[in-house]
Formats: C-alpha cells, sequence, structure tokens
C-alpha cells in the first residue's frame, strides 16, 4: 500500500474526500484537514448512521494508509484493546524449561525470555503505534461510548503521547503518529479529558441538497425523480419521532432496493412492503406503515407541487 501526501488545503480535503466517495460539509472537512494537519484525533460524535465510522475508511483509502480499526463493547479491557500475553506459550517453555538441564542460569535466562516480544500478542492499539509500521495507519476507535468508562483511562496516553507502556518490557512509543480517528453514538458522555486530547465534530443528518449530492455519488444509476422522492420522503421521516431515525446508509440501501423492484416513483404499497429496510425496529415500522406513509407522501407531493 502506497502513502500519499496529504491534502494542501481545506478545498483539497473536500475534493480528496468527493473522489473518494465521501461528501463532507466544509466544517467537517476543516476539521479533518486540521486534524491531519495539527496531528491531532479527530473525535466524531453524532446519531448512528451519519458517517462517522465511513470518515475513517475513508481516510485510509484516500491516503493510502493501512486501517486498523478497534470496535469498542462492553467489558472492553487493556488485553483486548492494546496487549496480552501469550499465557499458553509461555506455560509450555516453563515446562520444556522444566525437562531443560538444572541450573540458575537457565531459570533466570527464561525468566528475562518469558516477557519478551515473542510472547506478546498486539492488539489494534499497540499495532497502531508499533514503530516497525512501514506506513503510520489510521486507527478507528469506533463506538468508544460503547466501552466502559474506565476504558477510556488507557486510551489517554496513547492519545497524548501515541505510546503505551508495557511494565514488563517498557514504552513503546509510534516512530510517525497514526491518524486516529474516534467514534460515539453519545448513548453515554464521553470524559472531557479524552476529548481534549482531540480535536471535535458533530456529524449530523445531511440537509436534502447534501443527501441527494451522496446519493448521486454512491448510487449514481438511480432514475432522478425517484432519487429525489427518496430523499424528500427520508428528510420528513426524520421529523417523526422515532426510536432509531434512518441514516444515510439506509438511505443508500433503500435506494438500491426500490431500483431491484424496477420502481420509478415512490407509492405507498411499495413504500409500506420495504420499510424494514429504511427502519430497523418493529416499533417505529408500526407507527409509520400505513397511515404515517399515506401522510408523508401526500405531504412530499404537495411539496412537489408548491416547489
Amino acid at each position: 500500500m502506497t502513502s500519499t501526501s496529504l491534502p494542501a488545503s481545506i478545498d483539497d480535503t473536500l475534493t480528496q474526500l468527493l473522489q473518494h466517495d465521501y461528501v463532507a460539509e466544509r466544517t467537517l472537512a476543516t476539521t479533518v484537514f486540521l486534524a491531519l494537519k495539527l496531528e491531532r484525533p479527530l473525535f466524531l460524535e453524532g446519531e448512528p448512521g451519519t458517517g462517522k465510522t465511513e470518515i475513517a475508511k475513508t481516510l485510509a483509502r484516500m491516503l493510502g494508509r493501512p486501517l486498523i480499526r478497534l470496535q469498542c463493547y462492553e467489558g472492553l479491557d487493556l488485553a483486548g484493546a492494546a496487549y496480552e500475553w501469550n499465557y499458553p506459550r509461555q506455560m509450555m517453555e516453563i515446562r520444556l524449561a522444566e525437562h531443560a538441564a538444572p541450573g540458575q542460569a537457565t531459570r533466570e535466562a527464561l525468566g528475562r525470555d518469558l516477557f519478551s516480544e515473542r510472547f506478546l500478542i498486539r492488539r489494534a492499539l499497540l499495532q497502531a503505534i508499533s514503530p516497525d509500521q512501514p506506513v503510520p495507519p489510521v486507527l478507528l476507535i469506533d463506538e468508544l461510548d460503547r466501552a466502559d468508562e474506565p476504558f477510556e483511562a488507557f486510551l489517554l496516553e496513547v492519545l497524548s503521547d501515541f505510546q503505551i507502556t508495557i511494565p514488563e518490557l517498557g514504552v513503546v512509543q509510534a516512530a510517525h503518529p497514526p491518524i486516529v480517528v474516534l467514534t460515539s453514538n453519545r448513548t453515554r458522555e464521553i470524559h472531557d479529558a479524552v476529548k481534549r486530547r482531540c480535536l471535535y465534530h458533530w456529524v449530523d443528518f445531511p440537509d436534502a441538497a447534501r443527501e441527494a449530492q451522496i446519493l448521486a455519488q454512491r448510487v449514481p444509476g438511480a432514475p432522478e425523480k425517484l432519487a429525489a422522492e427518496i430523499v424528500a420522503f427520508v428528510q420528513q421521516l426524520r421529523a417523526v419521532e422515532l426510536y432509531k431515525l434512518p441514516g444515510i446508509a439506509e438511505t443508500i440501501e433503500w435506494t438500491r432496493a426500490l431500483m431491484a423492484l424496477d420502481a420509478v416513483v415512490l407509492d405507498p404499497q411499495t413504500v409500506n412492503t420495504t420499510l424494514g429496510v429504511l427502519l430497523k425496529y418493529q416499533d417505529d415500522i408500526a407507527k409509520v406503515q400505513g397511515g404515517e406513509v399515506a401522510r408523508l407522501l401526500q405531504q412530499l407531493r404537495d411539496n412537489a407541487a408548491h416547489g
């Protein structure tokens, strides 16, 4: 994988992101540009489905960097995120040493060797800051809010100094800082100590114009009238009080589904029977199906007539 140079300006960032199918607004492009320029972690917060994870994937493609992803979950600890020792292999080494020729020197050598690099299992964080990385990677710490609060303390050394202290080995520090992207769906607040070490951006749902541009970029074969109606319908749907609002990914997937059904325009039957592509909770589907779909489609037609 060949690394390419960083964007030279905000406009260059916008252009390069667009070349890799990411339609960014200018404030996001500005934050991305500054994060790259200042070598600061990028913290993206917002509703699920607004393209936070995708920005890290796009940066990896755009810059020709490997992507290392740490998917956060409840109970994630240092062993799962950074490193752990290969205990089965260490035990095997001890057993072999017990059957070798006895001697103080052998025991001392074994004691030193047990916590050497060859017994170290590198997880995502340690991989990302490994000094022997040929190209600094993009490190995606995804959905940090899913992890327990104490886990955030493990991240502070990585985010501040791009290093990890391993008591048995010492400090492992990146020769060149990785590009770090953290995301959160804000199911809980992330500690200020983490946010202070990052450049922050709230990623919101796109407005109609940007969503139409995203759709044209990601599903270029979509009929123009159908795409316009899909964007208008989804924009209206996000104003309904639902448990989980449809994100950009759902808009794209719904468009592909409707195209597979040879739909040319939206009609009540097609919308009602494909809501499972757009909405992911039965309560939301039940709330929208039928009368609400009819109301939204009528509102869409009225807006088009007066537009």
